[in-house]
């Protein structure tokens, strides 16, 4: 398809939530396809894996890319974003996405440095008012923003 609008977006998903869930619906909606990068994290004890079946399982159509062993360098400095850029995109590997989505500051520096459209959704929280900070600072409180599955997994405390 020529002009192919490709959307992508990156978290850890630590755990998927609502908000997340709000951004990829509104990507699905907005573009022909889309990609989520989700990244190795120690945040929670739900694997890399199970954490891309969460939204696999809810969105069927989105690709799924992990990332392994990101780099520890993390701010919106130069240098840091050089850094993690060049690391995603040997994980997009060839992709050539259209769009950036985010909610967060660093989807300006995304998609300036990948030369696409910054998408950004809800950045302010008014649609969906969580972060998954909350969630995991208390899980039976704020377990109305995530999915049954989710939810089950990390009552379990699921590794798969």
């Amino acid at each position: 398809m020529e002009n192919k609008k490709i959307g992508f977006t990156i978290g850890k998903f630590a755990p998927l939530h609502k908000g997340h869930q709000f951004l990829i619906e509104t990507a699905l909606k907005e573009m022909d396809e889309v990609i989520v990068v989700i990244y190795d994290t120690d945040l929670i004890d739900t694997n890399t894996e199970s954490r891309a079946k969460w939204i696999k399982d809810i969105y069927p159509d989105v690709k799924i890319l992990i990332a392994k062993n990101p780099p520890n360098q993390y701010g919106l400095d130069r240098e840091s974003v050089k850094i993690q850029m060049e690391y995603l995109l040997k994980i997009i590997d060839g992709i050539k996405p259209t769009h950036f989505y985010s909610s967060e500051p660093y989807g300006k520096y995304v998609a300036d440095y990948m030369k696409i459209i910054d998408r950004r959704v809800d950045d302010n929280r008014e649609k969906v008012p969580i972060r998954a900070s909350t969630i995991r600072n208390n899980l039976e409180k704020n377990k109305k923003w995530i999915a049954n599955n989710v939810y089950s997994d990390l009552k379990r405390g699921d590794k798969k």
